[in-house]
């Protein structure tokens, strides 16, 4: 049985055995220490599940924040139990769980995330990230490459994690506590912004400035 705890709204995202999801692993306590709602999708690939497992696992899965469970298996007898303790199921093939298991345990890279990021959060990407909502102080953002933040960027914002040094922050409101792009480290202003206009951070002689976030919309292209 393979297990994946994620987050739809964030990066993290973790496959772990039936073995894990107890209060004394690490990784357990990992998961535990989420504060964003999460997901799991159990798999079940060529196996039963008996209804003693499924009960353990409702039970040690209560200590997480968890919104969701589903089961994917190609067992007719593990969709029976499932339902039998009113977990969602979906009896489908061999194949086809193969296929929804690689899909389902990809990290993504693009990360949309709507709602403010409180103090505290973090959220990360792989590639873009982009937050509909605000950033509050004490909360961190990462990305590989940019980050956008469609309100008010108050807290930590990395960008370029990569070391790309034409990764570029931008926000509607651009007040954050630190800016960091690939290898350079920026306070940020002491002045708050006069104006609710949109603002990027980027490198320019090796040191983060601040400029106004615009787009052309002839040539489509960010100046």
């Amino acid at each position: 049985m393979k297990i994946i705890v994620r987050n739809i709204n964030s990066e993290y995202i973790k496959t772990i055995s039936l073995k894990e999801l107890n209060p004394l692993d690490k990784n357990f306590l990992k998961l535990i220490s989420v504060k964003e709602p999460l997901e799991t999708i159990i798999f079940a690939i060529n196996e039963i599940i008996n209804a003693n497992q499924l009960a353990k696992f409702k039970l040690n899965i209560k200590k997480l924040n968890i919104s969701s469970i589903h089961i994917y298996s190609n067992s007719r007898d593990t969709i029976l139990t499932g339902k039998s303790l009113k977990i969602d199921t979906t009896f489908e093939s061999e194949n086809v769980l193969k296929k929804l298991f690689l899909n389902y345990s990809k990290k993504p890279t693009d990360i949309l995330h709507k709602g403010t990021i409180r103090s505290g959060e973090r959220i990360s990407s792989n590639g873009n990230l982009f937050i509909f909502g605000d950033v509050n102080p004490g909360a961190i953002v990462s990305a590989k490459k940019n980050v956008y933040v469609w309100g008010k960027l108050l807290g930590i914002a990395k960008a370029g994690q990569d070391g790309n040094a034409n990764s570029y922050i931008a926000a509607l409101y651009l007040h954050p506590l630190q800016l960091r792009i690939s290898e350079l480290v920026a306070i940020g202003p002491k002045d708050k912004p006069k104006n609710y206009y949109p603002e990027m951070a980027i490198i320019e002689k090796k040191t983060i400035v601040i400029k106004p976030y615009l787009i052309d919309t002839e040539n489509k292209s960010i100046i």
